[in-house]
C-alpha cells in the first residue's frame, strides 16, 4: 500500500478504536460484539483491523493506569470524551511505544479542533516525562498498575493470596494465545499437524494445538475450532456415549456442543439450546461446518416457565450440560471489559440466576443420569458454593467430582465444572 494510503488507513484504525471506546462507555455493550460490528462497517485491511483492536482492547486493559498518567500530566478536569482521546495517545506512546510523530499527530487529529492544543501539550509532555511516568507507575498499587477494580483485588487476595492475585492480574493484561481444538471427526491430531505444519502441539492437552495466526483454511474446512483447553473439562466430565440423548442447555456459540458431538461419534441425539436467536444462528453454522450431524438446535429461555415442546418431548435425558451464564472472571484476558462491568454484588445475583436455571433443568435428567454444571468463573459463589447449595437443597442428587482451572496455576483460562448424579 502506498505510504499516503497507509497513513489514512492507520488514522481510520485509530478512529474506529475511539468510536468503539465511546460506544462501549455510553452503551455498556459487550466489547467483543461492539468491536466486531464496527470493524464489519469499516473498510480496513487486516493489518489495520488488528491495530484498531489492539488500541481498543489495550485501552480497556490499561484504563486505570492510563488515567493515572493523565492525572499526572493534566491538572484539572478532563471531560470523558477527551479522556478517551488521551488514553489512546498515551497507550500508543507509553505502552506500544509507537513512534512519537505518528502517535502524537494522529491522536491530535482525532480531537475536536478546540481541544487539539491541549491534547498536543499533554502528549508532548508525556514524551518528555516518559521514563518518570513509567517508573512511577511500577510503584503504584496493584489496582492502578494492572488496572483492576479494588474490590476484585481484595476478594482475590483473600481467596488466592497476594502473589497469585498479582499473577492473575498480569495474566489478564496479556494478549490471549490462540488455541484450537482439532476436530477428530475430520482427522486425527497427527494428520492435522501434517496438514497444518504451523500449528504447535500441546502435549498436556492432546486434542488442542496453538496457532500464531488465525488458521483460516482449517476453520473453513471444519478441521478445528478456536477454543481454550479449559473449555474441554466440562465436556470430558460429562463423558457422553454414542447413542445417548444429551442436552446442551446453553450451547451457543457451539464449541462445547461440537466437542460433545465428537465424543458421541455422531451417534445418538444432541439437543443444543440457547435463548438468543443470533447466537443460535452462529451455533447452527458452527456445528454444520464441523460436521456434527446429530445436533438438533432449539431456542429455549430457561428463565421462563414454559419449556419448549422439543425439550419436553425428548426428556428425560441421559446427560445434561449446563454451561451457565456467569461473571466471566476466568476469561478476563479474552474479555478485558468484564472487569469494568462487574459490581461488588454481582456474584450473589449471578448465583441466584444460576440456581434458578439449574433447578429447571435438573428434573429433565433420568435417574442415574449425569448432570455437569460449568462456568468460566473463578468465584466460589458461582462454583463450589452453588453446587453445595444445590445438593443441600435438593434431595436425590450427589456431587461426585469437581474440577477447576486457574490461570496462574494451570496456564489456561479459568473454569469450573462439577459432575452430579441423579440418584432418585
Amino acid at each position: 500500500m502506498p505510504k499516503s494510503r497507509r497513513v489514512n488507513a492507520a488514522r481510520s484504525a485509530r478512529k474506529v478504536a475511539l468510536v468503539a471506546l465511546r460506544q462501549w462507555r455510553q452503551e455498556q455493550t459487550v466489547a467483543d460484539a461492539l468491536a466486531g460490528e464496527l470493524l464489519n462497517q469499516a473498510d480496513l485491511e487486516t493489518r489495520d483491523r488488528a491495530f484498531a483492536l489492539e488500541l481498543f482492547y489495550g485501552v480497556l486493559r490499561n484504563r486505570s493506569l492510563l488515567d493515572y498518567w493523565i492525572d499526572r500530566l493534566r491538572h484539572g478536569k478532563v471531560d470523558v470524551d477527551l479522556r478517551d482521546v488521551l488514553r489512546l495517545g498515551l497507550y500508543q506512546l507509553l505502552s506500544l511505544k509507537t513512534p512519537e510523530h505518528a502517535a502524537v499527530y494522529e491522536t491530535v487529529d482525532l480531537a475536536p479542533p478546540r481541544s487539539r492544543t491541549l491534547v498536543n501539550a499533554v502528549l508532548r509532555n508525556a514524551v518528555r516525562q516518559r521514563d518518570d511516568l513509567v517508573t512511577n507507575a511500577v510503584a503504584q498499587p496493584l489496582s492502578i498498575r494492572t488496572s483492576h477494580p479494588e474490590f476484585l483485588i481484595d476478594r482475590w487476595t483473600q481467596q488466592f493470596g497476594q502473589d497469585a492475585t498479582e499473577q492473575l492480574c498480569q495474566w489478564n493484561n496479556e494478549p490471549p494465545p490462540l488455541y484450537g481444538r482439532v476436530n477428530e471427526l475430520r482427522l486425527s491430531r497427527d494428520e492435522f499437524l501434517q496438514r497444518y505444519p504451523s500449528a504447535q502441539p500441546l502435549p498436556e492437552h492432546p486434542r488442542f494445538v496453538r496457532f500464531d495466526s488465525v488458521p483460516a483454511e482449517a476453520l473453513a474446512r471444519g478441521d478445528c475450532y478456536i477454543q481454550d483447553p479449559s473449555t474441554a473439562t466440562a465436556c470430558e466430565l460429562l463423558a457422553p456415549l454414542p447413542g445417548e440423548k444429551v442436552l446442551d442447555a446453553c450451547a451457543a456459540p457451539g464449541g462445547k456442543t461440537s466437542y460433545l458431538g465428537e465424543l458421541m461419534q455422531n451417534q445418538g441425539m444432541l439437543l443444543a439450546c440457547d435463548r438468543d436467536q443470533e447466537r443460535l444462528n452462529v451455533l447452527r453454522d458452527n456445528v454444520a461446518r464441523l460436521g456434527i450431524r446429530i445436533a438438533d438446535i432449539v431456542r429455549a429461555d430457561w428463565t421462563r416457565s414454559q419449556l419448549p415442546k422439543e425439550v419436553i418431548s425428548q426428556a428425560p435425558f441421559d446427560r445434561i450440560l449446563l454451561d451457565v451464564p456467569c461473571s466471566n472472571t476466568g476469561v478476563m484476558r479474552r474479555r478485558p471489559d468484564v472487569r469494568w462491568r462487574l459490581r461488588r454484588d454481582a456474584f450473589g445475583h449471578m448465583q441466584d440466576r444460576q440456581l434458578a436455571i439449574a433447578r429447571v433443568l435438573l428434573p429433565l435428567l433420568k435417574v442415574g443420569g449425569v448432570f455437569v454444571y460449568s462456568t468460566c468463573s473463578i468465584e466460589p459463589e458461582e462454583n463450589e458454593a452453588l453446587v453445595d447449595r444445590l445438593t443441600r437443597d435438593l434431595r436425590g442428587w450427589r456431587c461426585v467430582e469437581q474440577q477447576s482451572t486457574l490461570p496462574f496455576r494451570d496456564n489456561v483460562d479459568g473454569a469450573f465444572a462439577a459432575k452430579l448424579i441423579r440418584e432418585a
